[in-house]
């Protein structure tokens, strides 16, 4: 029998949202693209992506607020503290984890900088991993 993957739980800064997601992430890269940059305050947002069924909101659905078509891509803030809980995207199929939610450590690791065609001109990425103009293909 395959071993089920263990459970992680991440919230909002105020704690009124929180959810729990399989530690079975198929990828986490850091974002640069400017919607990003602008819905975090810094100059990149490390997303962890994994399909939408294999993450759920625990408590707060009556505390969520959805920016976007929320029948299409969309972003989760907890309407309390303003948090960016998750984002819903890959024509609602996905969702990327903000890995800063998290409150448990996942096993994924970034592994690549995308959107860095558009990233701040004020930051410098100094470590080694590979960079993309867009998101990778494949």
């Amino acid at each position: 029998m395959p071993e089920r993957p263990l459970l992680l739980t991440g919230k909002c800064l105020c704690g009124a949202v929180e959810y729990q997601v399989e530690d079975a992430f198929e990828y986490a890269m850091n974002c640069h693209c400017s919607n990003c940059r602008r819905t975090t305050g810094s100059a990149f947002k490390p997303i962890a992506g994994i399909a939408r069924e294999r993450m759920r909101v625990l408590k707060g659905d009556e505390a969520v607020l959805v920016y976007g078509n929320p029948d299409e891509a969309h972003d989760v803030h907890c309407a309390t503290c303003g948090s960016l809980v998750y984002s819903v995207v890959r024509e609602g199929a996905y969702v990327h984890v903000p890995m800063g939610t998290l409150v448990d450590t996942p096993t994924i690791r970034p592994t690549a900088h995308i959107f860095v065609g558009s990233k701040a001109p004020w930051y410098d990425i100094t470590d080694g991993l590979p960079q993309y103009r867009e998101f990778p293909d494949g």
